[in-house]
């Protein structure tokens, strides 16, 4: 492949998808970011994996990607298969079509926009640090540390922010050891997988019959279980983003949910959209507001965060407030939580995009 022209347009690789019970998301919010990216700036190629975890050339149109009717999007190959670099000397992504390998294209910077196990929990980024190429996002410790919930709450504990009672269920230590244990969280406890996200596998339980049910529901998405405490109060969420003008902290946005979603479930999420008012900003008062601004800085900065994240909190009645979790590659369509918050500090979606872009090109993240 010949050396590109001195004015040719760097070029930008998203890529999503992936194997986790997030696909689908993943695939809309590249869809978004696809249609965010200044064309004119770089030059876009997509790279979907699909849910077998081949990796193949997808379209970089973003209405291919939008929320359909009958359900997500979804990347689905035609026999070919997208090939990393094998060494930091080169930026050449090849493709290999029926044993013939030809050149995919020079890649200059990665949006990786996977969401869940096999992509926002380090593995791209330990990939994407081995062959060289720079990227969107947090690095392999904060992305792995971010996706766990366990290991993220004991960061956040010995950085000294507040985080709700757990237990962690696993193979070794299942729920018939620690049944006692969990009772004295009291009701309700909400039942999470460790390590997914999109609010998949989460139940609450409000009667300890229903306990079983809900942790067999989580396991189904990942062998390592919490059961947390319920945190009463108004859930509130704030975007973090890393540039080379230091930390900006969005103001803080508020879930309020309604219809028979009695949480922010899945389907509150992506298909329930007269059930669910996304508030960006919303109303606190003024010692409110700075402790949820500090709160959320500390935790980035304890997990080692860079580029972005998204950290949501609960807010009491009282005031207190309390750490929830982080999210290293939050939901970035237009209308995600995220890009609103950023869009309430006076950043919009299309500036939002340039900067991750261009802050990873430059090797500032």
């Amino acid at each position: 492949m010949s050396a590109p022209a001195q004015d040719a347009r760097p070029t930008v690789a998203v890529v999503f998808g992936g194997r986790s019970s997030e696909h689908g998301i993943s695939c809309v919010t590249a869809g978004g970011v696809l249609g965010a990216i200044d064309r004119e700036r770089w030059d876009v190629v997509a790279i979907g994996i699909t849910r077998e975890g081949r990796w193949v050339p997808a379209s970089a149109d973003p209405k291919d990607w939008a929320i359909r009717e009958h359900g997500l999007p979804e990347v689905v190959g035609d026999g070919a298969l997208v090939l990393s670099p094998t060494d930091t000397a080169s930026r050449v992504w090849r493709v290999e079509r029926d044993g013939i390998v030809e050149d995919f294209a020079a890649v200059d910077v990665v949006f990786p926009l996977l969401h869940g196990p096999f992509g926002e929990d380090g593995t791209i980024q330990g990939l994407l640090e081995l062959i060289g190429a720079p990227y969107v996002g947090s690095g392999v410790l904060a992305s792995a540390g971010g996706m766990d919930k366990q290991f993220m709450k004991t960061v956040f504990r010995a950085a000294g922010l507040p985080v709700a009672a757990d237990v962690v269920v696993t193979p070794a230590h299942p729920l018939e050891d620690q049944r006692e244990a969990v009772k004295a969280l009291g009701l309700p406890v909400f039942v999470k997988p460790a390590r997914a996200g999109s609010s998949m596998g989460i139940s609450k339980v409000s009667d300890w019959d229903e306990l079983d049910v809900a942790v067999a529901e989580a396991v189904k998405h990942d062998p390592k279980v919490l059961i947390e405490a319920a945190v009463v109060g108004r859930e509130v969420e704030t975007a973090v983003l890393a540039g080379e003008d230091g930390l900006f902290v969005s103001p803080a946005g508020e879930i309020v949910t309604g219809g028979d979603h009695d949480f922010y479930d899945f389907e509150a999420k992506y298909f329930d959209e007269d059930a669910v008012q996304l508030l960006a900003p919303t109303a606190l008062h003024e010692h409110v507001a700075a402790v949820v601004r500090d709160y959320a800085a500390r935790a980035f900065a304890a997990l080692g965060c860079e580029s972005l994240a998204r950290v949501d909190m609960f807010v009491g009645d009282d005031g207190a407030v309390t750490v929830n979790e982080i999210n290293t590659m939050p939901g970035f369509t237009p209308t995600s939580m995220y890009p609103r918050l950023c869009a309430a500090g006076g950043i919009g979606y299309e500036e939002l995009v340039a900067r991750l872009i261009a802050t990873a090109h430059t090797g500032l993240r």
